[in-house]
């Protein structure tokens, strides 16, 4: 996968909804997948960012997106369902769903972990997840091929200490992918997948390693080819796999502790 070469449009007039998408990788493989053809349906809570990413997709001609504005730590199952009848008024199907917001969370033990600050993860990090791809399942069966991607994270494939909920979150996601591959299997014309950026110049990466070089790690526009490749119809059969964007993408530091205590 780190060698695949994407065709110039290989996401042509396919649909995409990207989670996150005002900043950081959310924001990058939304330039991308427009770049590859798509029509890029915006998500996320900041409208300013996601106007001014609109603008910038318009101008580079691409086609035109649109920005569906959503605070995921905070909708009831209601809200997506009319997220789910805006999209499929306007675009009848939905060909991708790339599962990328998140929330780090307080980076301290288990035992040191505020109950607030737990729930606050999992809302945005696993239960949003489960509620967005729950209603988009209908839109995704209307497509040709349907792809689901859930970003994910080392420390959601090997625990380590002091990454508490938002270790657990990205755990629950690997198990939210597997579960929901294995249904829609032999089913469904829907794969489903999750990808591990590993470490990436993000705003997320330098919260959670504030001693670390940002500029030693490569920016997120720079890891799309993994992202394109699991959208794109290369990838039809593909599905159930927790794969990787970068060769040794596991988080490689320590994080820097919280030392909040209550």
């Amino acid at each position: 996968m780190f060698d695949y070469q994407a065709s110039p449009q290989c996401l042509q007039a396919k649909v995409i909804l990207i989670t996150g998408a005002s900043e950081g990788i959310g924001r990058a493989m939304a330039l991308s997948f427009a770049a590859a053809g798509a029509t890029v349906l915006l998500n996320g809570r900041n409208i300013a960012r996601l106007e001014s990413l609109y603008d910038e997709i318009v101008g580079a001609g691409f086609a035109e997106p649109a920005i569906c504005p959503m605070d995921l730590s905070s909708q009831h199952y209601e809200d997506y369902i009319v997220l789910q009848n805006s999209i499929g008024e306007t675009f009848g199907r939905l060909d991708g769903l790339l599962h990328n917001a998140g929330v780090l969370g307080r980076i301290n033990p288990i035992a040191n972990t505020l109950t607030q600050d737990w729930l606050k993860v999992m809302q945005t990090n696993l239960n949003a997840p489960f509620f967005l791809t729950k209603a988009m399942l209908p839109l995704l069966e209307e497509a040709e091929h349907g792809s689901i991607v859930f970003v994910s994270s080392g420390v959601g494939r090997q625990g380590r200490a002091n990454w508490g909920a938002y270790a657990a979150s990205k755990f629950g996601t690997e198990g939210l992918m597997q579960v929901l591959s294995d249904e829609l299997d032999t089913i469904s014309n829907i794969r489903v997948n999750s990808l591990n950026p590993g470490a990436t110049n993000t705003a997320m990466r330098r919260m959670a390693f504030p001693g670390e070089m940002a500029s030693s790690n490569p920016s997120p526009a720079s890891i799309a080819a993994a992202f394109l490749f699991l959208m794109s119809d290369d990838s039809i059969g593909v599905t159930g796999q927790a794969l990787n964007a970068q060769q040794g993408a596991a988080a490689d530091y320590q994080p820097a502790v919280s030392d909040d205590r209550k």
